[in-house]
């Protein structure tokens, strides 16, 4: 019966080009849209190199200062000397790292003008991500505290200022100081946030006071992450943290409360958008649903009224086969098994969309460092939006031909 069903599906699909042409155009565009989107989310908030350990990691990027007055700090509130003393310092992590966000500057070689992304960072920072050292290794505690000048670079330093040789053990410049390079690792897309650098160094180095007592932090900012032994422990050290926090030493009388908080990257963003005072992704999450409910349902809700509105060209063929005996229960199987094969194509169709406009991104620099990919997970994804729209959109049109009366379907009548 599936083969019959799937024959005369062909057929009319083919018979009727135009209706055939719409529906492939809407269906294709929005799940070519969803694709690209979903990708997108994977690559910037999914588990992907070097932050292979997002279910256990925690962040502290932001905070706010109150004053007496009920005023609030303009600037970031995580200075290396707050993240040093009440970060650091915490026990349940299995790791905790500081470093500054990532800062552009200008260097040169043989009068060639190099613009680089710096970041410093300690020796833990290498324990929580999961760099691929394409050569060397990162430096250790060791030379950090001894204020070292090694440096770790990434592969397209090594292409461009190295000229693609081997980089370890030659000597760049960053800031006017000369850094020896033991390591070169992959290149990290720029969407990763708190990897992300064209060069790392010892946070030694840096022009920003580490010592300073001052909880308003300086340009370019600085944050903490913290690794949890297992994903269970994460409430523990929220709780821990936040026990911290009662003990701030505030060094301006000014100041009588800060607002921070450990969080999943998830709840981060969603503390940035204001969607959650506390960092609840849940709304996060609630809005995303809703708005791809909304999106797919437009191409869904047009469908439905494209094959309602073929009910009448279609009376004469539903009259005859229903004079012939056929059920109605074999009528709606006929018409969702149309649908489904036409939202299948629509996806194949995406599909392939996607993966060229995906391979162009890649290759055109748009976005620094970024590899877009269409992983198993979005495949499925698309695979199952796919039938949704098969069946969702189908059921209903076919419920309302399948109702019509042999007499009046040849009549060309519709009830």
């Amino acid at each position: 019966m599936l083969i019959n069903y799937l024959k005369i599906a062909i057929k009319v699909l083919l018979r009727h080009k135009l209706f055939t042409f719409i529906s492939l155009f809407g269906i294709s565009l929005t799940l070519l849209i969803l694709i690209m989107v979903t990708s997108l989310l994977d690559h910037t908030f999914g588990s992907q190199p070097p932050e292979l350990k997002l279910d256990r990691t925690l962040s502290i990027t932001m905070g706010l200062l109150t004053s007496k007055d009920g005023g609030q700090s303009n600037g970031p509130v995580m200075s290396p000397y707050f993240l040093k003393k009440y970060v650091k310092s915490l026990k349940t992590p299995e790791v905790v790292s500081m470093s500054s966000f990532h800062n552009r500057v200008i260097t040169y070689k043989n009068r060639t003008k190099f613009r680089l992304d710096i970041k410093y960072t300690d020796s833990e920072f290498f324990e929580i991500l999961d760099f691929n050292f394409l050569e060397g290794n990162p430096y250790s505690l060791n030379d950090v505290s001894s204020r070292r000048n090694v440096i770790v670079i990434n592969q397209n330093t090594r292409e461009q200022y190295f000229d693609g040789e081997e980089a370890i053990g030659n000597t760049m410049e960053v800031e006017g100081e000369k850094f020896r390079v033991i390591g070169v690792v992959e290149n990290c897309s720029i969407l990763r946030i708190m990897p992300y650098a064209d060069v790392w160094l010892p946070l030694t180095f840096s022009k920003t006071p580490l010592d300073e007592v001052t909880l308003i932090g300086g340009f370019p900012g600085w944050f903490a992450m913290m690794l949890a032994t297992d994903e269970s422990d994460i409430p523990a050290i929220k709780k821990e943290f936040q026990n911290q926090l009662t003990l701030v030493e505030y060094p301006d009388d000014k100041w009588v409360e800060i607002k921070t908080a450990a969080s999943t990257y998830a709840e981060a963003f969603s503390r940035n958008l204001r969607l959650s005072e506390e960092g609840n992704a849940k709304p996060l999450l609630i809005i995303l649903f809703i708005l791809m409910i909304l999106f797919m349902l437009l191409p869904t809700i047009n469908l439905v009224n494209i094959n309602l509105s073929r009910i009448m060209e279609r009376s004469s063929e539903i009259g005859v086969r229903k004079a012939f005996g056929a059920s109605s229960l074999t009528l709606v199987g006929q018409f969702v098994v149309e649908n489904v094969i036409i939202t299948l194509i629509g996806g194949a169709i995406a599909l392939i969309l996607a993966i060229g406009i995906l391979e162009i991104i890649n290759s055109s620099s748009l976005i620094p460092y970024v590899n877009f990919s269409l992983n198993y997970r979005i495949f499925f994804n698309s695979l199952v939006i796919c039938l949704f729209f098969g069946l969702f959109s189908g059921v209903y049109p076919a419920f309302k031909m399948s109702r019509l009366q042999p007499v009046d379907a040849l009549r060309g009548e519709s009830s």
